[in-house]
């Protein structure tokens, strides 16, 4: 009897197999969802602020990098995207103040944050959460490609984080899920999705002070009209989930408060 994991495996592994066998019908149906899914634009609006107690001199610093979906795409403010709604959700939780950044852009894959958005970042972070894999996972990049540019991430964001900082890898969205996909390109996307997010769950579980968030599980009422990105409430749901799953030490955030934020 094939259990669900040993479904899963042979599904990741055989990902790429399948796109080479189904190439042209996945790009011609590549090219049509292309050519009928909207162009939704980043969310508007300030990319920093602060959530929390306005007397905390000694905020939490909480990052977000990645790709379309860490730029808020599929919602009109940042107010209502993954980070500012991360920040809240930690601040409400443990009575802290927090301060909120995004470094991202879409169509970002691991190799262009690790060249790019990454490069900028700043020392003292208490949370860094990275949000990549679907402009990855479309691309068919290899475990190998994609595992080796994670690596190259994760050694550039480790040096600065504050003392018990933590990076959180947030899971691969499950592209077997998107509405705006037709089968069987929905599937085979989904199946190399999963290969993907499997690398990350490795990845974190070799290194100290990096964490594998899953992605939550996805309904056609998740996504916003383009039928490829979270809608708000996908977005405060996420959060929440993102939430649920980090564990801040005692002593995050608790800097010199003359230190320049």
């Amino acid at each position: 009897m094939v259990t669900q994991s040993k479904r899963r495996a042979l599904g990741a592994r055989a990902s790429r197999p399948a796109a080479l066998l189904l190439a042209p019908v996945l790009l011609r149906q590549g090219a049509r969802v292309r050519k009928r899914t909207p162009v939704l634009p980043e969310a508007a609006g300030e990319r920093s602020g602060r959530e929390g107690a306005a007397d905390d001199r000694t905020p939490l610093r909480l990052l977000i990098v990645g790709e379309s979906t860490a730029a808020g795409v599929g919602v009109a403010h940042q107010g209502e995207g993954i980070a500012r709604r991360l920040a809240a959700d930690i601040a409400r939780r443990h009575g802290r103040a927090v301060t909120w950044a995004v470094s991202a852009r879409t169509g970002a894959t691991a190799s262009a944050t690790g060249r790019e958005l990454v490069r900028t970042v700043g020392g003292d972070q208490d949370l860094v959460v990275v949000i990549l894999g679907v402009n990855d996972t479309v691309r068919l990049h290899s475990r190998r490609h994609w595992r080796g540019q994670m690596t190259r991430i994760l050694d550039i964001l480790q040096p600065r984080l504050a003392a018990d900082g933590q990076i959180v890898l947030a899971g691969v969205p499950g592209l077997g899920a998107f509405p705006a996909l037709p089968q069987p390109l929905r599937a085979v996307l989904g199946w190399h999705a999963r290969a993907l997010d499997d690398e990350l769950r490795s990845l974190a579980a070799r290194r100290s002070g990096v964490l594998h968030v899953p992605s939550p599980a996805l309904s056609d009422a998740a996504f916003a009209e383009d039928g490829f990105h979270p809608n708000a409430d996908a977005y405060a749901r996420w959060a929440h989930h993102l939430a649920d799953s980090v564990v801040l030490p005692p002593t995050a955030g608790c800097r010199d408060p003359h230190h320049s934020l």
